[in-house]
């Protein structure tokens, strides 16, 4: 069964899945960075290249010829990951393949609204018996 954990109050959600990606790259472990925004799916691109703290991580976006080859996607396509480690979820529903993933990861910032979306995807989770982690990002 899918491992669901939930990491609030980021300061930002792109930053904390890079980081989060990273971590799984550097285990060893594919990831998708799931989102359908194109401006976040950008920054997350960016942002990926240009982190030194990160080192470099081999990432493209969905529909790229070297996706199949490539441990880390940004995008919607969990079909061209070669591996379904790890699904970062960046939109604000549960995303309908998450259960094909051995772990999900929410990100929570601390908008209202955002709050709000991620109380709602944690119940869904839930209710569906899935174990739920949670992680407080302030707490270091």
């Amino acid at each position: 069964m899918t491992r669901v954990d939930f990491y609030f109050n980021a300061g930002g959600k792109s930053d904390v899945a890079m980081r989060l990606a990273a971590k799984a790259y550097q285990s060893g472990r594919h990831s998708l960075l799931y989102t359908g925004d194109v401006a976040l799916a950008a920054e997350i691109d960016a942002g990926l290249w240009t982190a030194r703290q990160l080192s470099f991580i081999p990432h493209v976006r969905c529909g790229h010829p070297l996706a199949a080859r490539t441990p880390v996607l940004i995008g919607t396509h969990p079909d061209e990951l070669a591996s379904c480690d790890v699904l970062i979820n960046l939109t604000p529903e549960p995303p309908a393949c998450f259960s094909r993933f051995d772990r999900l990861i929410e990100i929570v910032t601390a908008d209202e609204t955002d709050r709000l979306q991620a109380r709602s995807r944690f119940r869904f989770y839930q209710e569906r018996g899935y174990a739920l982690e949670t992680h407080d990002l302030n707490r270091k």
